[in-house]
């Protein structure tokens, strides 16, 4: 495996403003991320990919380099992570020569999920595989409290199923964002939602929680002052 890890940090955040840079538990948000993917990997293939100076200034405070700012065309609220995750390879391929062939995705808004967590994903992976992918059973599963409504307006079950107990329905996962292990190859051929070969690795509901509002970021807070 020649992996090359991207840490994805847009500059913009409708929801919650500069949460990337955030102070959780006196600490910036990315930095646990950071910190995490340094414990199992070489600062040398550890890209930050950002567009904002602040958060090339705060990330580099951990003493990671950040190698470049990323382009305006890929800063935008349209700008899909494929891209980035290109932009990133092809950068580290011409300017410093690194060729990868697994790209490990670690989103720094999953500030729970740790080096243990990135070390049992990358056991589970193998270069026939298209990714290994990080979830949690999901609370609302389908087949039980997920409905659709029909074309008369009714609502009916969104997966059928006669089951009259939750813990009796198939068990259904949920991407829970923390850790993407990807295929290269696969990647330059097709977005990630398109991949074929994925194996999960499950994470407990806790180390999933996932930052996108203020009520998150109250959860992440009573968490790590528990």
């Amino acid at each position: 495996m020649k992996p090359l890890v991207v840490i994805p940090a847009r500059g913009g955040s409708k929801r919650l403003p500069g949460k990337n840079i955030k102070s959780l538990n006196g600490k910036p948000l990315i930095h646990y991320t950071i910190e995490a993917a340094r414990e199992v990997f070489d600062d040398s293939i550890i890209c930050v990919s950002t567009d904002a100076e602040e958060i090339k200034d705060v990330s580099e405070k951990t003493g990671l380099q950040v190698p470049f700012l990323r382009p305006k065309e890929l800063a935008t609220d349209t700008a899909d992570s494929r891209s980035v995750l290109l932009h990133a390879y092809k950068y580290y391929k011409e300017e410093k020569a690194y060729e990868a062939n697994t790209i490990i995705l670690l989103q720094p808004t999953s500030p729970l999920r740790n080096a243990t967590h990135i070390r049992e994903a990358l056991e589970l992976y193998n270069d026939g595989l298209d990714m290994v992918v990080s979830v949690k059973e999901t609370d609302a599963n389908p087949y039980f409290v997920l409905y659709e409504e029909n074309e008369e307006g009714f609502l009916e079950k969104s997966k059928k199923g006669n089951f009259t107990r939750k813990q009796d329905c198939p068990k259904v996962w949920e991407l829970n964002g923390a850790i993407y292990v990807m295929n290269f190859e696969t990647l330059k051929k097709r977005q990630p939602k398109d991949f074929e070969k994925v194996l999960r690795y499950e994470m407990c509901s806790e180390n999933s929680l996932d930052v996108d509002t203020e009520l998150d970021w109250k959860l992440l807070e009573g968490i790590l002052n528990d």
